[in-house]
């Protein structure tokens, strides 16, 4: 007799632990209406008035590109001009001279025991005597197989 109610027992918490999982839609009858009125939609290009009407759409009005503000650095940096005042190498940067050499790899170069990534390959060829500001990056990943890598951020012949 124990056995039965304790069948019992056991589908009757199952079924209360069962029941808290669904999410309580009557999947048997019609569907749900909502209680609420509908949120209205707003276009992208529509502008809404403080009174919270939508006017008629008009098309945005164009706008020019202004010109960047004075003294503002251009997309490709600071270039200090040729055979002008140079800029001091920014925090944290290295400034290497010397006689860039050509690596064991093709298109590798070496200035002073470092890597030459990056940089302006025109200036950077074997046997040119140059001044480099950049950053000694140990960490990364070439094919060259030799010297530290050293991140070029501007080059000029010296």
């Amino acid at each position: 007799m124990r056995t039965p109610r304790m069948a019992v027992v056991v589908l009757l918490a199952a079924g209360v632990a069962l029941a808290g999982c669904g999410d309580g839609a009557d999947v048997t009858g019609p569907p749900a209406t909502p209680t609420s009125s509908p949120t209205p939609t707003v276009a992208p290009t529509d502008t809404v008035t403080p009174t919270g009407t939508v006017p008629s759409s008009t098309p945005p009005a164009s706008v020019a590109p202004s010109a960047p503000p004075a003294g503002s650095v251009p997309p490709g940096g600071l270039k200090p001009p040729p055979g002008g005042p140079r800029l001091p190498p920014g925090p944290g940067a290295t400034e290497l001279t010397g006689t860039v050499e050509a690596g064991v790899e093709p298109g590798c170069v070496l200035l002073d025991g470092h890597q030459l990534v990056g940089g302006p390959k025109d200036v950077l060829v074997a046997g040119a005597r140059v001044t480099v500001t950049g950053r000694a990056q140990p960490d990364l990943m070439s094919t060259c197989q030799q010297g530290v890598p050293f991140l070029v951020e501007s080059a000029r012949r010296s």
